[in-house]
């Protein structure tokens, strides 16, 4: 009797991706292209089954494969299953998706490499296995690239298409339905005409076609006459989005240097948002500049890429079900902090997060869809490695990610020296000069080891070691590990 055995995630999101590999094209006339989708079954003994979509019968997916023709009448309870793609929820009647045929097989834990594209479909399958008991987590990020690249012509078709419903429909947010009183009128035709010139839709505004392809992307619904926005739609495009959706928006200050401030909102259509705000950025922020000092300061342009990125990605991942808050952003001569009311998207963690590493996620598929059509926003996820990417080239410290309440907060730092000026007083004092230096070479990375600090701080490895430990005890860092292979990370 085989014994059991320590689940290695990591090594079974790789042979899922190896087994995706091996997927059997299907023959169509219809111009479709193939998805590449593997699938791993980790026994309670340790024993895995693999299946690839298409490798016992033409088109049948790799959870089907799987669970009903390799382990049929098998008894899969604490079983794990790495899957490279979300598990579909529907299929032409009188097939299961595959989310349904896991919840039946009892398997209580389950690896999705990337959402489904589709914007009406997306994490709908997701949610099935939770609503089931079912604990579901997400493939490292840089394994879903992987298997976004290699999928790219496939899920470049499925965000084209739309999904038939069943008849349990599952609603990731009410905002997906419409909303009282809003019909179409109320959306503004500025709005709608830069979604499509962004996204290069060829039909017109106004015309059948368009309005076709704005009900595949869950941003109408019903038919005919009875057409109206949903609840996101109204979101993107709506004149006035806060008369039916108050949290709707952006509050936006910058602190200036004479002491004064000044504010703006921004309640207009989500999709002009960013270019409004960087209007009046360009406007406000010369005089937040500090040209009191004598000695000159080194100054980096205002990021306004990362800007864009951090608005609409507080834009996309808020919670429009907390009332009452909406989006913030506030400037200063050391810092640009966004605030988005709501936490990371299960299963994503805050410390994933913070070093950069969290799955490619949406809490509000439909409205990602769009500004990633407009190439405003990362497919899926939070935009974090353009973030980090942008304040590497820039030479800034490292954006940080925190709680405060139910929001999460984003600070990007808009200078060297920002990280530092930043910290606490009380421990701003307890750092001594070379310790400064430390942390301000420290706020690039996520992370650093003893003999990494020493030689790019060209110290002892004592002093490394005698830096590095007042770091955690003022709670700067934390220390992973003992010996050399110690690592010390941000919080």
């Amino acid at each position: 009797m085989a014994t059991k055995s320590k689940l290695d995630p990591r090594k079974m999101m790789e042979k899922a991706i190896e087994v995706m590999r091996s997927s059997v094209a299907e023959k169509r006339t219809d111009g479709k292209p193939n998805p590449l989708v593997g699938a791993v079954l980790v026994r309670p003994d340790g024993s895995i089954e693999t299946s690839a979509r298409g490798e016992l019968r033409e088109g049948d997916h790799a959870e089907f494969t799987l669970l009903e023709r390799k382990c049929v009448g098998e008894k899969l309870d604490g079983s794990v299953l790495f899957a490279t793609l979300e598990p579909c929820l529907n299929r032409n009647h009188p097939k299961r998706g595959c989310a349904r045929h896991i919840v039946s097989a009892r398997i209580k834990e389950v690896w999705v490499g990337i959402e489904d594209d589709n914007p009406t479909v997306a994490g709908k399958g997701i949610e099935h296995l939770r609503r089931h008991g079912v604990t579901v987590h997400m493939f490292d990020r840089d394994l879903q690239e992987v298997i976004a690249k290699e999928n790219k012509a496939f899920y470049e078709w499925a965000r084209q298409q739309s999904e038939k419903p069943e008849p349990e429909v599952i609603m990731l947010s009410k905002y997906e339905d419409s909303i009282a009183a809003v019909a179409l009128g109320d959306l503004s035709e500025k709005a709608l005409e830069r979604y499509r010139s962004k996204a290069r839709i060829e039909p017109a505004l106004g015309s059948a076609e368009f309005a076709r392809l704005l009900r595949q992307q869950g941003l109408l619904t019903g038919e005919g006459d009875a057409v109206t926005p949903t609840g996101f739609g109204f979101l993107l495009f709506g004149k006035e989005p806060r008369n039916a959706v108050p949290q709707a928006g952006v509050l936006a200050r910058a602190e200036l240097a004479d002491g004064e401030s000044s504010r703006a909102e921004f309640g207009q259509a989500m999709v002009l948002i960013p270019g409004q705000l960087e209007e009046w950025l360009s406007k406000v922020l010369p005089s937040t500049l500090d040209r009191s000092r004598m000695e000159r300061r080194e100054q980096v342009d205002l990021p306004f890429e990362m800007i864009r990125e951090a608005v609409v990605n507080a834009l996309i991942h808020r919670d429009y079900h907390i009332v009452g808050q909406k989006c913030q952003l506030v400037v200063n001569a050391d810092t640009i902090t966004i605030k988005s009311p709501g936490g990371p998207i299960s299963p994503i963690t805050l410390e994933q997060m913070r070093s950069f590493t969290a799955p490619m996620k949406s809490r509000n598929p439909v409205l990602h869809y769009v500004f990633a059509r407009m190439g405003m926003a990362e497919e899926q996820g939070y935009g974090l490695t353009s973030l980090k990417h942008h304040a590497e080239r820039l030479g800034l410290p490292l954006p940080s990610y925190a709680m405060e309440g139910d929001s999460l907060m984003l600070t990007i730092y808009r200078t060297t020296e920002s990280a530092t000026r930043t910290l606490a007083r009380a421990v701003v004092e307890e750092l001594t000069p070379e310790e400064q230096k430390g942390w301000t070479f420290l706020s690039g990375r996520t992370g650093t080891t003893q003999n990494e600090y020493a030689r790019n701080m060209k110290v002892t490895a004592r002093t490394a070691q005698r830096h590095l430990t007042h770091f955690v005890e003022l709670g700067l860092l934390r220390r992973i590990g003992r010996g050399p292979a110690t690592e010390y990370l941000k919080p």
